[in-house]
């Protein structure tokens, strides 16, 4: 891991117990290791734990459809600029069914021109909330209609969780892995 400067790794013998346990904890959930974000979160192993237990359920217990929440997570990967997201995001998406026209829309930073129009719309909300803090009144009637009222506040939920681990991975400088699909450059 690249991650720089006051956030960056902790070696396993500099860890304090508190941080070891928060290791054990993510390295034993779905996650099976500690990467990306929680790299540097675990500076705080409390609040780490507590975050990620978050993305655990928005991730792996959520009532979202596998191609609403990748389309929600690239869009906010996409705002913030955030490589790492962005990177290991990319192939689930691609997996979950997102189309390569709508990801390349919104890798570009367009308004969705491609794809179905609940992901056109995820991705119009998620533009909305994100750059005015309100939800495009269509989007929102839209996704409404389509989600119950659980899975609509799990979509909100998962714009601003991946919100909070994008700023965390900017501030800390997290890069993409090798491997990893790039963040496309934006459209002009």
């Amino acid at each position: 891991m690249s991650t720089t400067g006051p956030l960056g790794p902790l070696e396993a013998g500099d860890m304090t117990p508190a941080q070891q346990e928060a290791v054990a904890t993510i390295s034993s959930g779905p996650r099976g290791a500690l990467i990306g974000p929680f790299v540097p979160l675990l500076h705080n192993p409390e609040l780490m734990t507590r975050v990620q237990k978050i993305g655990e359920h928005l991730r792996f217990e959520s009532e979202l459809a596998a191609d609403v929440l990748e389309t929600a997570i690239l869009t906010t990967a996409r705002h913030w600029d955030q490589p790492f997201e962005w990177g290991y995001h990319h192939p689930l998406a691609v997996a979950a069914g997102v189309p390569a026209d709508l990801i390349d829309d919104i890798g570009a930073g367009r308004v969705a021109a491609h794809g179905p129009a609940h992901l056109r719309a995820v991705q119009r909300l998620g533009a909305s909330l994100l750059a005015t803090g309100a939800a495009d009144p269509e989007s929102w009637e839209l996704l409404g209609a389509e989600l119950t009222s659980a899975a609509l506040t799990e979509l909100v939920v998962v714009f601003g969780y991946y919100t909070t681990l994008a700023l965390v991975m900017n501030a800390a400088r997290t890069p993409a892995e090798p491997g990893m699909a790039e963040l496309p450059a934006r459209a002009s």
